[in-house]
């Protein structure tokens, strides 16, 4: 590959990423902290007790091991239940996302294979592919099991392979057709 082409398909990898990421972004709106936790007013006394810290919606959470020297039990967490509730809609939307990335990540590859007659073209979008199915991976890998991390692994890989050999016996198909009509 020319210098050019690698420069031309580098250009392209990064922006067929940024036009996944941010149409992504654009049309499917990822949860916001602030919508699930609204600013709260703070617990000025630190001996504050259970009763008074479920007055104010709060979790009172008990110190486990060694405890504080002026005797306090426990502390307040304002934002123990909306922090949960804000976590389970990550959660949901990452794996939303992940299953959006795989198709998009998929077809990019697709396209970018089909289209691989111009190099640049071809690879870039390829390499588009691959980042979306990384940020699609990334972004629910942290809520992924161990099962479904290796499973995902393997079958990548064999897609991945599956693609390769297509892609190399269709180029060499059409070398023959092209030598024998020449």
């Amino acid at each position: 590959m020319q210098l050019k082409n690698l420069v031309i398909g580098l250009a392209i990898v990064i922006l067929t990423t940024f036009v996944v990421v941010y149409g992504i972004q654009t049309f499917y709106e990822r949860p916001d902290y602030e919508d699930f936790c609204e600013e709260r007013d703070k617990i000025a006394d630190p001996a504050t007790t259970q009763e008074i810290c479920e007055s104010k919606n709060g979790e009172w959470q008990t110190y486990e091991g060694l405890r504080q020297v002026d005797g306090i039990e426990g502390y307040c967490d304002l934002y123990g239940q909306c922090r949960g509730e804000y976590d389970d809609a990550r959660e949901k939307y990452s794996k939303t996302l992940f299953i959006i990335t795989i198709i998009l990540g998929i077809i990019l590859i697709a396209v970018g294979g089909i289209l691989f007659e111009l190099e640049a073209v071809g690879a870039g979008i390829m390499g588009g592919g691959i980042i979306t199915l990384i940020y699609g991976a990334g972004s629910y890998w942290q809520y992924a099991g161990d099962a479904f991390r290796f499973i995902l692994s393997i079958v990548g890989l064999i897609l991945v392979i599956f693609l390769a050999y297509w892609l190399n016996n269709r180029d060499k198909k059409k070398k023959t057709w092209k030598k024998f009509f020449k």
